[in-house]
C-alpha cells in the first residue's frame, strides 16, 4: 500500500493578486479549490481576462472529484465558463459552494449555454461534503461578499486550513454574524488528531498594520453623508457586495430617495440576493434598463458599476456624458465606496478627473470611511495564526511581497522557519504523515482569452502588438510575372502608424528602390526567400534612416 499524502499546487494566486486557484491531489483524485480568473494590466494589449493554466488538472486523464469554491468574486470563480469551454469534454463536473456562490456561478454557465455540463451542489454554512479522502468543512467567515467559507479539511495526512478571503469583523452588520476564530480553534482540537497540521492564509492586506474596519463604521459614514447631501448621490461599487447595497437601500429609504440602479451586474446581483433571501425586495428602485423615472436630484440615489475605472461601467459614462439617461451635473455628490486594485489607479483617476471638471463632489479620501477592505490586516492575521498554531505554513492569495512579509509574520507568532512554505504558481508541495517536500514545479503559463479565443495570444503576439503600438506597420505589396519576373504593379508602400506617408514620400521611394535591388539578386520563384530579404533589408534601411524598427509585412503574389 503506498503512503498517504497529500500535494497541494497553486495554478494561481500565489505571486499574484487573482486569479486564485489550487490543486489538490491525493491517491484518490484531484480537487480544484476555486478557479478565478485575472484582469490584465497594461503590458496586455488587447487582451480581455487572463485564466490559470488547467492542462495538469484536466488534459493528463487525472481522476477529478469536484471543484470547491471559498466564495464568488471574480478572482476565485470567473474563470469556470472558460474552463469548460476549454475541455469540452468536462461532463457532470461537481462545483460545491455557498447558495449565493452557485447562484453567480449559475449566472455565468447560463449565458454560455454551459450549465448543462456540471451539477452545482449548494453547501450550507458548517456543510460537510467527502470528496475521496478529503473531508471538506465549510466554515462561514466575513468578507465582501456574502456567504463566504473558510475550508477545514480533514485529509489523510492531518487537518488543513485554508482561510479563504477574510476579515475578523468585530461589528457586523447583517445577521451572518460568525465568530471565525471559535470555529478554527474548534476544528484544531475536535477528534483524535489534536492540531492544524497546515495553515493556508489569505495574505492580501499583510502590509496594512492594526485591523480592518467594521463595515458598521462604512454605515454610519454614509449616514452622515446622505444627511448632509441635498443634491443627488451617486455611490459607485462592486456589484457583489450585497451588505453595502443593502446599506444604500436603507438609507435611501430613510431618507426618502428612490434608488436608480445602472450597470447590468449590478441588477442582476441584487436580483439574485432578493431570491436567496439576503435582501428584503427594495422599494422606489428602479432598474436602468426599464428606463429612469424624471425625479428631483435631491430625492434620487444612483447605484453604478464602475469602481475601477472600467471605460463602459456607468460611472466611466456618466463622467464622460455617454451614458443614455443620467449626466452629472454640479451639485451631485460621487462616493467611490470601494479600493482601487492595484493596476487600476490610472483608469481610476481619469474619471475621477472627469468627475471633477464637471464640478461634483466626491468622497474618496479618507476624511470619511466610505470604504472598508474585505481582508484581515496584520493584527487580525496574526490572531489568525495564534489561534491555530498551525504545524506548518504556507502563505497565499497575493503578489511575492505579500507571501514573504505574511511568512516572517508567521514566525514571529511561533511556526518554525523550517515549516514556513513560500511558493509560487507551478511549486508543487507534498505532505505525507510526517514529512513534507517540494516537488518538480510544473508549467503553469497563464492562459490569455481574447475575445472567443482562449491560449491563441501568447509571447510573440503580444510582442507584435507592443510593436504596432510604438514603431507602427508597413506593408510592401509587389506582384510580379510567373514566367518572366517582370513587375507587373509595384512596390507599392503602405504605412500604418508608422509615418505620415506625404510628409515622409521621399523615404518611402527610396525603400521602394530597395525593393527592387532584392529582387534583382533574388530568383523571384522563390516567393518566401524574396520576402525575408525586403523584410530585412527595409527594417535596416528604417533603423538606419529613422531610428525605428517597424513591422514589414512583404505581400509578394505571382501571377
Amino acid at each position: 500500500m503506498s503512503e498517504p499524502y497529500l500535494t497541494i499546487t497553486p495554478l494561481g494566486g500565489h505571486g499574484e493578486i487573482g486569479m486564485n486557484c489550487q490543486k489538490w491531489q491525493t491517491d484518490q483524485g484531484v480537487v480544484l479549490v476555486d478557479c478565478g480568473l485575472m484582469f490584465p494590466d497594461d503590458a496586455l494589449l488587447g487582451v480581455d481576462v487572463v485564466i490559470p493554466r488547467l492542462d495538469s488538472v484536466f488534459a493528463e486523464g487525472e481522476k477529478v472529484l469536484g471543484i470547491v469554491l471559498t466564495h464568488g468574486h471574480e478572482d476565485h470563480i470567473g474563470a469556470l465558463p472558460w474552463l469548460l469551454l476549454q475541455y469540452k469534454s468536462l461532463r457532470g463536473i461537481r462545483i460545491y459552494g455557498s447558495p449565493f456562490t452557485l447562484a453567480l456561478v449559475e449566472h455565468k454557465l447560463e449565458e454560455q449555454a454551459l450549465l448543462d455540463r456540471v451539477e452545482l451542489v449548494p453547501m450550507p454554512a458548517y456543510g460537510t461534503v467527502t470528496l475521496g479522502s478529503l473531508i471538506f468543512h465549510f466554515l462561514p467567515v466575513h468578507h465582501s461578499i456574502p456567504q463566504c467559507y473558510a475550508l477545514a479539511v480533514e485529509t489523510p495526512v492531518g487537518k488543513v486550513l485554508h482561510t479563504g478571503d477574510i476579515k475578523l469583523d468585530q461589528a457586523p452588520l447583517d445577521n451572518e454574524a460568525c465568530d471565525p476564530l471559535s470555529d478554527f480553534a474548534r476544528f484544531a482540537e475536535e477528534g483524535e488528531q489534536k492540531g492544524i497540521r497546515l495553515l493556508l492564509a489569505d495574505s492580501t492586506n499583510v502590509e496594512n498594520p492594526g485591523r480592518s474596519l467594521p463595515e458598521r463604521q462604512v454605515r454610519d459614514d454614509l449616514d452622515a453623508i446622505f444627511s448632509e447631501v441635498k443634491g443627488r448621490i451617486i455611490i459607485a461599487l462592486f456589484s457583489s457586495h450585497i451588505r453595502r447595497i443593502r446599506t444604500v437601500l436603507e438609507l435611501a429609504k430613510k431618507y426618502h430617495r428612490s434608488v436608480l440602479v445602472s450597470g447590468r451586474s449590478l441588477s442582476t446581483n441584487i436580483d439574485k440576493a432578493v431570491e436567496l433571501g439576503l435582501l428584503e425586495r427594495p422599494e422606489n428602485v428602479y432598474n436602468e434598463a426599464a428606463g429612469f423615472p424624471e425625479l428631483d436630484p435631491g430625492q434620487s440615489v444612483v447605484l453604478a458599476t464602475g469602481t475601477q475605472g472600467e471605460p463602459l461601467s456607468a460611472l466611466a459614462r456618466i463622467a464622460r456624458g455617454e451614458h443614455r439617461q443620467l449626466s452629472l451635473h454640479e451639485g451631485d455628490t460621487i462616493i467611490m465606496s470601494s479600493r482601487v486594485i492595484p493596476g487600476n489607479a490610472r483608469a481610476v483617476s481619469r474619471v475621477l478627473n472627469q468627475i471633477y471638471r464637471l464640478g461634483a463632489e466626491v468622497y474618496h479620501n479618507p476624511e470619511r470611511t466610505v470604504h472598508a477592505t474585505g481582508h484581515a490586516c496584520r493584527g487580525e492575521l496574526k490572531d489568525i495564526i495564534e489561534t491555530t498554531k498551525p504545524d506548518y505554513f504556507i502563505p497565499v492569495h497575493g503578489e511575492y511581497r505579500h507571501l514573504a512579509l505574511h511568512a516572517r509574520l508567521a514566525e514571529e507568532c511561533g511556526v518554525s522557519h523550517d515549516h514556513i512554505k513560500i511558493i509560487e504558481d507551478g511549486q508543487p508541495v507534498t505532505f505525507t504523515e510526517d514529512s513534507i517536500r517540494m516537488e518538480e514545479p510544473v508549467s503553469v503559463e497563464s492562459v490569455m482569452v481574447d475575445g472567443k479565443g482562449v491560449g491563441d495570444v501568447g509571447r510573440m503576439v503580444l510582442k507584435e502588438r507592443r510593436i504596432l503600438g510604438g514603431e507602427g506597420l508597413v506593408a510592401v505589396v509587389l506582384v510580379i510575372a510567373a514566367e518572366t519576373g517582370e513587375v507587373l504593379h509595384g512596390p507599392e508602400m503602405i504605412s500604418r502608424g508608422f509615418v505620415f506617408e506625404q510628409q515622409y514620400s521621399h523615404l518611402l521611394e527610396d525603400a521602394k528602390c530597395l525593393v527592387l535591388d532584392q529582387l534583382e539578386s533574388t530568383n523571384p520563384n522563390d516567393i518566401s526567400r524574396l520576402s525575408d530579404k525586403i523584410r530585412s533589408s527595409l527594417r535596416r534601411f528604417f533603423r538606419d534612416v529613422l531610428g525605428r524598427d517597424p513591422i514589414v509585412v512583404p505581400i509578394v503574389s505571382q501571377v
